[in-house]
C-alpha cells in the first residue's frame, strides 16, 4: 500500500462537475492498493497517518497528528500511484491491484481512519475526478506498508 499524505488547509474532489468530498484543514491521501496488500497494510496506514505529527504546535514545532488537530480527511483512490516507469515511455500498471480487490481494501483503509474518530470524505472510486487542494506548508509524504 502507498499513501501520498498532504497536508492541506482545504480540499474538495468533484467528479462531472459535482462536489463528491470536501474537507477544511486537514489532510489528502492519494492512496494506492497493490495486487499484494492485505486489510493488514490498510490498518498499518491508517494507524500511521492518523497518528503522524506533521502539525504545528504553539511553538511551530512538528508535533500534533491530524487527530490532535481535530482535522479531517479527503481521501482519494490511486491505482496510478503503481506505475513502473523504469523501461519504456508508458507506466506498468501490473502491481497495481484490480479493482475487484482494491475497492473492498480502499474502503476498509477509510473505515479504519473513520474509527480513530476522523472525519473521512472521499472521491468515487475508479472514477476521473478533479482534486483541489491548498496545500499547507507545503507539506507532502509517502506512507508505505
Amino acid at each position: 500500500m502507498r499513501v501520498v499524505v498532504q497536508r492541506s488547509k482545504e480540499a474538495h474532489v468533484t467528479v462531472e462537475g459535482k462536489v463528491e468530498g470536501e474537507i477544511r484543514s486537514g489532510l489528502v491521501l492519494l492512496v494506492g492498493i497493490s495486487q499484494d496488500d492485505t486489510e493488514s497494510d490498510c490498518r498499518y496506514a491508517a494507524d500511521k497517518i492518523a497518528n503522524l505529527r506533521i502539525f504545528e504546535d504553539q511553538d511551530g514545532k512538528m508535533n500534533n497528528s491530524v487527530l490532535d488537530q481535530g482535522g479531517e480527511i479527503l481521501s482519494i483512490s490511486q491505482f496510478t500511484l503503481y506505475g513502473d516507469t523504469k523501461k519504456g515511455r508508458r507506466p506498468n500498471f501490473m502491481n497495481a491491484a484490480k479493482p475487484d480487490h482494491a475497492e473492498p481494501l480502499y474502503e476498509k483503509f477509510n473505515e479504519f481512519l473513520n474509527e480513530k474518530g476522523l472525519k473521512v470524505e472521499t472521491g468515487v472510486f475508479g472514477a476521473m475526478m478533479d482534486v483541489s487542494l491548498v496545500n499547507d506548508g507545503p507539506v507532502t509524504l509517502i506512507v508505505e506498508s
